[in-house]
């Protein structure tokens, strides 16, 4: 799942999502005071914009620039609020202590061996920070689904708690169900859910 292979979902259509932000979010991070937040995987720009409104300074990152192009688009008001990056989480990390929010819903973060790019995404958050990661339940889900793709070959919310060491707190790990219907195409029920605190530096 390259730069095109997302340029060309996105530009398959006008609009690919909803513009809303996730209802995790908006459930999880409503009353959290607003600083420096990363929004992984941002696509077309909801929840950055979600945030922005609320007073976070917000870098969106994501792979397809038909997407970042969108959501620049959609900024409006805020648009000071918002810096839109092209980018690879794989193979150009995020600033150590940079943010005091990372927040990464459905994003495909391929599993390594030595979980590099996890640990340098993890380690983007600030001492105090918040780490929300959601993804779908993929436990009715076939082992390869009809595209090829396996959802085992990708990072799961529990499997990125259970790396967490002493320097986090844990406040939620959970599988729920969805407060909004799943996206076209798809038939996702249920998110699993990680929200952490980073405690020390």
């Amino acid at each position: 799942m390259d730069a095109q292979f997302w340029d060309d979902r996105y530009g398959s259509r006008e609009q690919l999502f909803s513009g809303d932000p996730n209802g995790v979010l908006v459930a999880e991070l409503a009353d959290l005071p607003p600083g420096q937040a990363l929004d992984v995987g941002c696509g077309e720009g909801g929840d950055a914009l979600w945030l922005a409104h609320r007073g976070w300074l917000v870098t969106g990152v994501d792979i397809s620039g038909v997407a970042l192009d969108r959501a620049a688009a959609a900024s409006g008001e805020v648009s000071g609020r918002v810096s839109w990056k092209r980018g690879d989480l794989t193979t150009t990390p995020p600033p150590a202590g940079a943010f005091d929010l990372v927040t990464v819903h459905y994003f495909p973060l391929p599993r390594e061996p030595e979980h590099t790019a996890l640990r340098t995404l993890l380690a983007s958050v600030a001492p105090g920070g918040t780490l929300l990661f959601v993804g779908h339940d993929i436990s009715p889900l076939p082992e390869r689904l009809a595209d090829g793709h396996a959802p085992g070959d990708y990072y799961q919310p529990a499997e990125v708690a259970a790396l967490l060491d002493t320097d986090w707190t844990v406040t939620v790990n959970e599988t729920r169900a969805r407060v909004a219907p799943a996206p076209e195409g798809s038939h996702h029920t249920h998110d699993t859910v990680l929200r952490a605190q980073r405690t020390h530096s």
